[in-house]
């Protein structure tokens, strides 16, 4: 599974803004007049709201960030980028016994993994985590109607086995590399949540208590709970007393939603945040502004991430269902310049959604160049001709016309879709923004599919991620699926699908190596998406603050917040 992410801005304004902000927005706080403040504390700063607080409905980078601090999930990945066990004592593997490749009941090739729950796992309320929590999870990701994402990996575990309260085992119909890490399966706590999802599977993620009694400290197994939401705005944390691991530093950690990036950078500098979330907080470009002017105030880190910036294309409605027209919109956009003069040249222009450093890159892979004559070549070669006005037209006078959608507030995305508005203007394509607040974006839109033409926002992954629930023609989502699956453009290739049903079976890495390089060049041909640049994640820090260790993939840095410190 793959996670929306967030965020880009802009050089310009974030000092206008602040000198115009009212007094009111000033605060007058210790920190603020130089008076020492006690340190039990910590404001955190993001850009984006979450719809839902439910580990498995729908995702968005903004709930992962916040659930980090709150739950424990199976297993994750470290900054290392190798995986590690948060609720589990260990990966399962072929090597130490966790993973035993079998035969099914119907003869072919599975297996069987397990993992053994830590011993001192406890929800907020004093009830141990045990493998019930993991069966009502399984359950409810098997059961469609849930609307679960990761459906395949629940469709593949057609078994659950729990010899005892702390082992879980689950048998899957294939084998699977990845099927140690779990992907997003994790302990859902029974003892709440299954009587609501017993009396309504179908509404159940309406109805969920992570959404409805949020603040039940049940809910959460992390070093912190959630305490109180502020909807749009924020949330409170709590330490868990029922945490049994290391004693987290703040009484009180705030996290506080500020949708507009000028505004988040305004409030950071008005002493009424401590930090800026690196996962989903100021761009690249917005972060190194500020290094230049707030140096020695702040701690600046910059983390190469498995962030995927691109443009989800609408591929199964004209016009962007020709190649053709989607190749010419590719090569329009001059990437280069657009990295290089917003994001100082730190964040490379992508072939596809694969990282230069993921080991599974295909290295011969370019990206597609800025070349605006071939574009328009290709263009003409669809039918597509300029017109009196300079926008392209076919035969039936159609104009060629593409919606561009992204989160309203980023400063830096709206810049981006303002500058590929023009370039596409100059090669005779009519671009029209009507950008959303990222809540209604990722909530509805996209989840939706209500979009027409291409949206912008980005991706990120674990290291060798196979991307099936964002390619796979039966990610699509779908309302009889209770809009399920991430495969918003709607791509459709039987010989993707196959692929993606192959690769994970492979077990040797060597071997896996020539199918990830034929799906490489699958999506750069096809582009369902067109790749824009790989993210740095920018951390900006209290100098006073230590511990924080961006990861650049899919685990959020607050899952290691028990190693917070102050100085």
């Amino acid at each position: 599974m793959r996670t929306p992410q967030a965020a880009l801005p802009r050089r310009l304004g974030a000092a206008l803004l602040l000198s115009l902000l009212p007094l009111s927005l000033l605060p007058l706080t210790g920190q603020a007049q130089g008076v020492a403040q006690p340190r039990d504390t910590l404001t955190v700063g993001i850009a984006q709201a979450t719809g839902t607080f439910h580990p498995n409905i729908e995702s968005m980078l903004a709930k992962s960030y916040i659930l980090g601090f709150a739950r424990r999930p199976l297993t994750g990945h470290g900054p290392d980028w190798r995986p590690v066990c948060f609720a589990c004592e260990a990966v399962p593997t072929i090597g130490n016994g966790g993973v035993v490749l079998e035969t099914t009941p119907d003869g072919k090739p599975g297996m069987r993994v397990t993992w053994r729950l830590r011993e001192d796992g406890r929800w907020g309320d004093g009830r141990p985590v045990t493998a019930e929590d993991m069966r009502f999870a399984w359950e409810a990701g098997r059961a469609f109607e849930t609307g679960f994402g990761g459906a395949e990996f629940y469709r593949s575990a057609y078994e659950f086995q729990s010899p005892d309260p702390r082992t879980v085992t689950l048998r899957f119909d294939r084998v699977n590399f990845e099927a140690g890490s779990a992907g997003g399966f994790e302990p859902l706590p029974t003892h709440i949540d299954r009587p609501i999802w017993e009396a309504d599977r179908r509404n159940y993620r309406s109805r969920t208590a992570y959404d409805t009694d949020t603040a039940n400290p049940g809910l959460w197994n992390g070093p912190y709970r959630i305490a109180a939401v502020q909807p749009g705005a924020g949330v409170t944390l709590e330490r868990n007393a029922a945490w049994a691991g290391p004693a987290p530093a703040f009484r009180r950690i705030n996290v506080r939603v500020v949708e507009n990036s000028a505004a988040l950078e305004a409030q950071l500098l008005a002493g009424q945040l401590d930090m800026i979330s690196g996962e989903l907080g100021l761009s690249l470009d917005q972060a190194i502004a500020l290094e230049r002017r707030a140096r020695g105030r702040f701690r600046f880190e910059y983390r190469p991430g498995l962030v995927w910036e691109h443009l989800d294309l609408r591929m199964d409605q004209p016009p962007l269902s020709d190649a053709r027209v989607r190749q010419a919109l590719i090569m329009a956009i001059d990437r280069g310049r657009i990295a290089g003069s917003l994001f100082d040249g730190r964040q490379p222009v992508a072939a596809t959604a694969i990282h230069p450093d993921d080991p599974m890159i295909d290295k011969a892979l370019a990206p597609w160049p800025f070349d605006p004559a071939r574009a328009g070549a290709l263009l003409e070669e669809a039918g597509w001709r300029p017109g009196p006005d300079g926008i392209r037209r076919n035969a039936e006078g159609v104009r060629l016309s593409v919606d561009l959608q992204t989160t309203a507030g980023n400063r830096s995305r709206e810049t981006v879709l303002q500058v590929i508005q023009g370039m596409w203007r100059a090669a005779g394509v009519e671009a029209r923004i009507a950008n959303q607040p990222p809540r209604v974006l990722f909530g509805e839109t996209l989840s939706k599919r209500g979009f027409n033409g291409a949206v912008l926002f980005a991706w990120i992954s674990s290291p060798e991620n196979v991307p099936r629930t964002t390619l796979h023609s039966d990610e699509i989502p779908r309302a009889e699926r209770n809009w399920s699956g991430q495969n918003f453009p709607g791509y459709a290739n039987p010989e993707m699908d196959a692929l993606l049903e192959a690769l994970p079976q492979e077990l040797d890495a060597e071997r896996r190596r020539p199918m990830w390089a034929r799906l490489q060049a699958m999506t750069h041909r096809d582009l369902p998406a067109l790749p824009l640049w790989h993210r740095a994640e920018p951390h900006v820090l209290p100098t006073w603050l230590e511990g924080v260790r961006p990861t650049g993939n899919m685990s959020p840095s607050s899952l290691w917040v028990a190693e917070w410190r102050v100085r």
